[in-house]
């Protein structure tokens, strides 16, 4: 089963959003985490209703620390963190260069989250073809 770690500075946006769809589209098959390097204190509501659009819930998702997180993974992915990020082993190491979803229009904010369902389902089916 692949093991996904998705990563963000606050956890509280993107990398919240890739879990929840890592979770959704990768079902049983894959165990999805997310983390930051400074994590804020809650999941971003307006997150949690993009993704209640979807019909997925993160409603019960919660900010960690990458301090936190333990274990190996298949694939490391960070989101526009930058040196903010610590260098995490894994198989498969990306960097998506997604915007910041902080100040953005409601449009702009549902164009970073399908931007990041996207990528999340390729990952998946990368993984999948190549294990």
């Amino acid at each position: 089963m692949p093991r996904l770690l998705f990563v963000c500075v606050e956890n509280a946006n993107r990398s919240q959003m890739a879990e929840g769809f890592a979770r959704f589209h990768g079902g049983y098959q894959v165990e999805a985490l997310s983390a930051g390097s400074r994590p804020a204190g809650q999941v971003s509501p307006r997150a949690i209703e993009a993704m209640a659009e979807l019909g997925i819930d993160i409603s019960a998702q919660f900010p960690k620390s990458l301090d936190d997180i333990t274990g190996d993974f298949d694939a490391v992915v960070t989101m526009g963190c930058g040196d903010a990020c610590p260098r995490i082993p894994a198989r498969v190491r990306e960097d998506w260069p997604i915007k910041d979803t902080a100040g953005r229009s409601d449009q702009a904010y549902l164009d970073i989250r399908d931007d990041i369902r996207r990528r999340v389902q390729t990952l998946i089916a990368n993984l999948r073809s190549h294990r």
